[in-house]
């Protein structure tokens, strides 16, 4: 490579702007694994729903646990973006950008909830 910095992986957010403070990006690291833990989490929680063979009304279920596993599946997207979004916005000094999928992701979660207490109830 040279005598310059070594290439880092994305090239559109580390030619951004300058180095910020490494606290920060590891904060934003930090939010990063943060989003990807959460995902694991929905998804697992929708693989067992519908695998733990629960007396619970079979429809209703299913949908649950289809919701959890496509916000399960949305979320590293949401969390790949948000990061670089962050970081350019670090590297640039400029506002943080809000998260887009907080809202969307806490709608998904309390249906989630209504769809299981549902499926309780009418069992």
């Amino acid at each position: 490579m040279g005598h310059g910095s070594p290439r880092r992986f994305p090239a559109s957010v580390y030619t951004e702007g300058s180095e910020p403070d490494a606290r920060f990006s590891f904060a934003n690291e930090r939010t990063f694994l943060a989003w990807i833990r959460t995902s694991l989490a929905l998804i697992a929680g929708g693989v067992a729903l519908e695998s733990l063979g629960l007396r619970l009304q079979p429809g209703l279920r299913l949908a649950a646990s289809l919701l959890l596993i496509v916000s399960g599946v949305a979320v590293p997207v949401h969390a790949w973006f948000h990061w670089a979004r962050s970081e350019r916005a670090l590297r640039r000094e400029e506002p943080l950008p809000s998260p887009l999928l907080s809202v969307p992701l806490g709608v998904a979660v309390a249906v989630i909830g209504v769809l299981v207490a549902l499926a309780v109830l009418l069992r």
